[in-house]
């Protein structure tokens, strides 16, 4: 069974129906029935009873998420989601390191403790917990300082809701939202770089390719920086696509066209 998204999203949202200025189109849009007037919907293209949500210019009318518009939308929303439960996940990791700095002393002597307690069944393996760099870097930061630790606890959190903030933006499609994630995420590219020539794995490989992607499709698709024509390119391009959207749904394309 073939599910019809269109119908499915304004069963759940409602219908966009919108009165244009041009006769040409009103009169294709428009019904008369026993019940009253009823105005064709952008979105699914079935009539509603009731007068329409909007009016204006085709031009002006509002862009329904559809085809490319409903690709971009989703393309967004995915990193919308995946920004958010990165800011999620760092706050934690902030929490964290607040928490340890707190008891920092108590945790050393309880990882001590255990650590004494593996060194005789890590040596049956052949395995030297003394030189682990595991064991290494958990020992270095016993050493760092409670305040050093409270100063990377709000970078964190500062960090982390840099994320949340891009996640909200990116998910209500702000224009302000696509520069900062450009922004931020360009930033960490060089560092991302770097730990792959320390060590390289395929989940670092993975987020440098899909950090990479996100910043060329932002950057082109929304035309940001002048790339493209910038705004008022991106602007005109979405005045013609409401425009189509209202000739295809009067069903004036073809008629158009020719």
């Amino acid at each position: 069974m073939k599910i019809d998204w269109n119908r499915r999203t304004c069963a759940r949202r409602g219908h966009v129906t919108y009165l244009p200025q041009e006769p040409e189109l009103q009169d294709r849009l428009r019904a008369d029935t026993a019940l009253g007037e009823a105005w064709r919907c952008l979105r699914c293209g079935d009539f509603a009873l009731g007068a329409p949500r909007g009016a204006g210019p085709a031009a002006d009318a509002p862009l329904v998420p559809r085809g490319k518009v409903l690709r971009d939308t989703f393309i967004l929303r995915f990193l919308a989601v995946e920004r958010a439960l990165r800011g999620v996940f760092i706050v934690l990791v902030a929490l964290a390191v607040w928490k340890f700095s707190n008891s920092q002393d108590a945790v050393r002597r309880l990882f001590d403790e255990y650590l004494d307690v593996l060194r005789p069944v890590a040596g049956h393996f052949h395995y030297d917990l003394d030189h682990s760099p595991v064991v290494g870097t958990i020992q270095k930061t016993f050493g760092y300082k409670h305040s050093t630790l409270l100063i990377v606890a709000g970078l964190l959190v500062a960090y982390a809701l840099v994320e949340i903030i891009e996640g909200v933006g990116l998910w209500r499609a702000k224009r302000w939202a696509e520069y900062l994630t450009v922004v931020a995420t360009a930033a960490f590219l060089p560092l991302e770089i770097y730990e792959l020539t320390e060590k390289v794995s395929w989940l670092k490989i993975a987020t440098l390719v899909i950090n990479i992607i996100a910043v060329l499709y932002i950057l082109l698709s929304k035309r940001l920086f002048g790339l493209r024509g910038g705004r008022d390119a991106f602007e005109a391009e979405r005045h013609s696509a409401s425009l189509l959207e209202v000739r295809t749904s009067a069903g004036m394309t073809a008629a158009h066209n020719g």
